[in-house]
């Protein structure tokens, strides 16, 4: 039988807030959004009769529990804070419980959809060897507006 390569995508939402410590307008505030992330991936189609997966690149479910452990959970309800703007970390630091999410990166679209990218690659790799590979990722930070990681 013959393979196909085909892409699948998935999409999940999570809450969080973070700012912008050097946006000239009001991003540099605290505030937050509803992100969604949308993942697709690659890979040949799966022909092995009897498998979970055959006739799929990859489980939806699957592709959902990766999006979910490794971006949307440890996001969600979180403040995205960039390790670099002091004055946040130590304010975020003093509430009790509080959930932080320090990053090496201004919390911008662009950086949280690479760390995004980089974190479900990791992932892809460690659970299918290559056989499935990110080809796009979709992070949006609101409705209109998003940033784009895209694969080889």
């Amino acid at each position: 039988m013959s393979t196909e390569t085909v892409s699948i995508t998935r999409r999940i939402e999570f809450d969080a807030g973070h700012r912008i410590p050097d946006h000239l307008s009001r991003c540099r505030h605290l505030h937050g959004h509803r992100y969604a992330v949308e993942a697709t991936v690659t890979g040949e189609v799966r022909r092995q009769p009897g498998h979970p997966e055959h006739g799929m690149v990859i489980d939806f479910a699957a592709l959902k529990d990766i999006l979910a452990s490794e971006v949307a959970e440890p996001w969600d309800h979180a403040f995205l804070a960039f390790r670099g703007d002091r004055e946040v970390v130590a304010m975020l630091a003093a509430l009790p419980g509080h959930k932080t999410v320090l990053l090496d990166a201004v919390p911008t679209a662009e950086n949280l959809a690479a760390i995004a990218a980089e974190k479900i690659e990791q992932a892809l790799n460690a659970r299918y060897g290559g056989r499935v590979r990110l080809r796009r990722l979709r992070l949006y930070e609101t409705p209109n507006c998003w940033a784009d990681v895209i694969g080889d």
